[in-house]
């Protein structure tokens, strides 16, 4: 492999299957070498109480043990995995990720829906880019439908709404019977999630309609085999196709060319939400794009590694929204990112991931005061937690919420408790570095502070500073007097001299 060239991966944990893209990045083109799919079905396996049975862990971590073989030269900074819908809503997911970060040999994040939707369009404008035209992108998969409107890079409209094949194909044709009610009452069903959002992406608009994945390439493959039209899928196709399905009335029957054996048994539930989009946008016709999550999952990892990360942009976005001081979060993050350098081989804290999510907290430590000033950490871990933050996944806006929620008052350690332990351990180091960066610009004020030595070992942070500064800044040393109390509720001990 030559230095201009390296490899990466994606790999999407989706309802109904679980697919994975290998590339290499060659003179800044991207060059697809490898995929994989596989028809797990995650979402078959959650319950009525939303637990995944142990059968659905064990297909989609043997399913994970194969994606790992084929990935396992390939460096971590290079590799990442997404779980989407079903992930977000099962209450035992954290005892798949783990299992499932052994068997691929990668950590695994969830995703919201909204960003699913900001890479499922990433994926389709790099693989049909269109800088002019604006269109509705449409994504079917097993637990979730994705509804955006973009032009050329960038999007307008982004939505995920709470219905896919599966878990369509469970409610409304779950014994394998395709009856002219049952299709009409799973579009009216599904007409009924596209309301809220129908009448807002109509006033937006869009020049045409483009669909993504494997219902709707399913979907193309079988109405274009049986001749109803050339190119992408009309309105009139899925009607002559919804027929078809209720005269052969049984999904085990499906014998059509273009459909996989594995997918019959959610044809249906993908077909009424389709249907459905049809009916409540007026489309005509639909083209059909072969890309999806996964290929926007490259873009952004690739952004990420050649210093375009967009959650940079996010965070920018984010303190211009509430009006934070950015004088003041700057000269905060200056100094976190000075004690960061001096405690990080100490404290093992990486550089890649740790001082990034360190940075993005120092600069909107202060968002919660857009709210009020009492209690604004608190104001502020909310809205950190709550908002669409492009590019983040779950995980890391978890984190980012505890950092600003960690950064000032009485140490929330009892709010750690949820988080497991390694990232326990570095997330409340990074908090008590936040923290001391925001005590020493309590005036806000610029001051030197370059001649501070910090010295650490695993448990504590010792802070030695020039001669007779202290006697100079006597509130300084008062607000550090009051932090070595509010850190005895933590493991690492605060020392100043």
């Amino acid at each position: 492999m030559s230095a201009l060239e390296e490899s990466y991966a994606a790999i999407d944990l989706g309802s109904n299957s679980f697919h994975m893209v290998v590339a290499n990045f060659v003179d800044g083109n991207l060059q697809v070498i490898d995929r994989m799919k596989e028809m797990v079905r995650l979402a078959s396996g959650l319950n009525s109480k939303k637990d995944l049975s142990e059968e659905s862990i064990q297909q989609g971590l043997e399913c994970l043990q194969r994606f790992g073989q084929r990935i396992k030269e390939i460096p971590t900074t290079n590799v990442r995995a997404v779980g989407t819908n079903t992930l977000r809503l099962a209450r035992n997911k954290e005892l798949f990720l783990s299992q499932a970060h052994e068997a691929l040999g990668h950590s695994i994040e969830i995703i919201a829906g909204r960003e699913e939707a900001r890479l499922i369009y990433s994926g389709v404008a790099h693989s049909t880019y269109d800088e002019t035209s604006k269109r509705l992108v449409i994504d079917i998969g097993g637990g979730s439908t994705e509804l955006i409107i973009g032009q050329g890079y960038d999007t307008f409209q982004t939505e995920s709404l709470h219905m896919g094949c599966v878990n369509m194909g469970q409610r409304f044709f779950e014994d394998g019977k395709i009856k002219s009610k049952k299709m009409r009452k799973a579009t009216l069903f599904a007409m009924q999630e596209l309301e809220s959002i129908g009448n807002l992406y109509k006033s937006v608009g869009w020049d045409y309609a483009l669909g993504s994945s494997g219902t709707i390439l399913a979907i193309r493959d079988v109405v274009q085999s049986q001749g109803w039209c050339d190119s992408g899928i009309t309105a009139s196709a899925l009607v002559r196709l919804t027929e078809l399905l209720i005269a052969i009335g049984d999904s085990e029957a499906l014998n059509l060319e273009g459909l996989s054996e594995r997918r019959k048994p959610v044809f249906a539930g993908g077909m009424a939400i389709l249907l459905a989009i049809f009916e409540t946008f007026g489309l005509e016709k639909m083209n059909v794009s072969d890309g999806a999550l996964r290929e926007g999952l490259l873009y952004d990892l690739i952004g990420r590694t050649h210093n375009e990360d967009i959650r940079d942009k996010t965070i920018t976005a984010v303190a211009n929204r509430y009006n934070i001081d950015i004088q003041q979060a700057n000269r905060v993050k200056g100094t976190a990112k000075a004690l960061f350098d001096q405690v990080r081989e100490n404290w093992q804290l990486d550089e890649k991931v740790d001082l990034k999510i360190l940075m993005w907290g120092a600069m909107i430590h202060e968002i919660g005061l857009s709210v009020a000033h009492y209690q604004y950490h608190k104001h502020g871990a909310y809205l950190t937690a709550n908002s669409d933050l492009a590019g983040f996944s779950q995980q890391d806006q978890k984190k980012l919420a505890m950092l600003v929620r960690s950064h000032r008052r009485k140490f929330p350690t009892e709010e750690f408790q949820s988080i497991v332990a390694p990232t326990k351990a570095s997330l409340m180091k990074l908090c008590v570095l936040l923290r001391l960066a925001v005590v020493l610009h309590r005036g806000r004020t610029a001051l030197d502070l370059s001649k501070i030595a910090v010295n650490t070992n695993k448990d504590s942070i010792d802070l030695i500073f020039p001669d007779a500064w202290l006697e100079q800044h006597p509130l300084t040393l008062l607000d550090l007097n009051t932090e070595q109390n509010y850190l005895q509720a933590t493991d690492i001990r605060l020392s100043v001299h």
